[in-house]
């Protein structure tokens, strides 16, 4: 009996242990958000940036350091949406993915040195992902606050319900209504 407690607190103790490492990464990774943001100040203002390990071209954008500010600009906040996401625990958390998807669209679109207005045609990307993710977000709170409404269930039968189980995408449709 005793061997079966100490394993499971072996058990228990490497879990906590893994979430320990786990929630320190990000929280440091969220701490050095200044610290990465403010890195582009140390990119010269020149046209071309050599190091030891790349030689990089500006292009468009005339200076390496204008270059690498709008970079870090786009991949912060991606970095910490992505984290938000992965994190959240609200049922509204797939709301979340409509500005990862634009600030990676961004990012990607920064990154070809050519693009003139790299925000333009953003709508157009987000647009499908919008259809889809405000109306199921809407669904499942109007769904959520009609059951608690009329609640005569145990707060696990209201989740079961919530469950999106596997069908057809009609099916799916009609399981919010």
């Amino acid at each position: 009996m005793k061997r079966n407690s100490e394993s499971s607190l072996k058990t228990a103790n490497k879990r906590l242990s893994r979430s320990a490492v786990v929630g320190t990464i990000i929280a440091t990774i969220i701490a050095s958000t200044p610290l990465l943001y403010s890195l582009h100040e140390s990119v010269p203002t020149t046209e071309v940036w050599d190091t030891f390990l790349f030689t990089y071209k500006s292009g468009a954008w005339k200076e390496a350091q204008y270059a690498m500010w709008v970079y870090t600009s786009k991949l912060i906040p991606l970095i910490l949406l992505v984290i938000w996401f992965f994190t959240c625990r609200h049922w509204w958390y797939h709301a979340i993915l409509v500005p990862i998807v634009m600030f990676a669209f961004q990012g990607v679109n920064s990154w070809n040195a050519e693009a003139g207005n790299i925000d333009e045609g953003t709508f157009v990307v987000l647009l499908p992902i919008l259809v889809l993710v405000v109306p199921s977000i809407y669904l499942i709170r109007a769904k959520m606050f009609n059951k608690i409404n009329t609640a005569d269930k145990t707060l696990e039968e209201l989740e079961e319900e919530f469950m999106i189980k596997p069908k057809g995408v009609w099916g799916k449709v009609k399981q919010y209504f």
